[in-house]
């Protein structure tokens, strides 16, 4: 295994429907899930992206050897990502948004499969925006591919670059 692949496991899967608020019985109850048109416990849509937790790489993961990281507060650890700003300073600076995020589904994930993730860029595209300047929107497209490198899911997340901040 790479260190980037994620092993899919009925537990992962029940806690991740739990902490989304999705009681659906085909995410944890076999017997259940076993009597349904899937056949068996699958993941629910959005669970590949529980994938950056298996990437100790992944910006957004704490550092466990002490070393800020990029958080999801107003730099809880002191630390900046690159090129970056909350937005709320008045200094001019542009910024970045996740603006959205697709999910193609080519067969359901289960429980015993092992997800490996490969991210290439998409599509760009320009808009302008009267509040913002011009914003340049860049596609992210990941394939997840199983331990036999078949294609699982799809995942395009799109993200917008702001020219400057947005006035009040």
């Amino acid at each position: 295994m790479s260190k980037k692949d994620m092993p899919i496991e009925k537990s992962h899967i029940m806690m991740f429907a739990r902490s989304i608020g999705d009681p659906n019985p085909i995410y944890y109850d076999e017997d259940h899930a076993n009597d349904s048109d899937v056949g068996s416990i699958i993941a629910p849509p959005t669970f590949t992206q529980a994938s950056a937790q298996f990437d100790p790489d992944y910006f957004l993961r704490p550092k466990i050897d002490g070393k800020g990281w990029f958080g999801s507060g107003k730099e809880p650890t002191g630390a900046k990502k690159e090129g970056s700003s909350s937005g709320g300073d008045g200094g001019g600076a542009a910024m970045g948004l996740h603006a959205e995020q697709h999910f193609e589904y080519h067969r359901p994930v289960r429980p015993g499969d092992i997800l490996t993730p490969e991210t290439k860029p998409g599509k760009t595209w320009e808009k302008d925006s009267k509040r913002a300047g011009k914003l340049k929107f860049s596609e992210s497209v990941t394939e997840f591919r199983d331990q036999n490198g078949e294609l699982v899911v799809t995942a395009i997340g799109v993200g917008v670059q702001t020219e400057k901040p947005v006035e009040n």
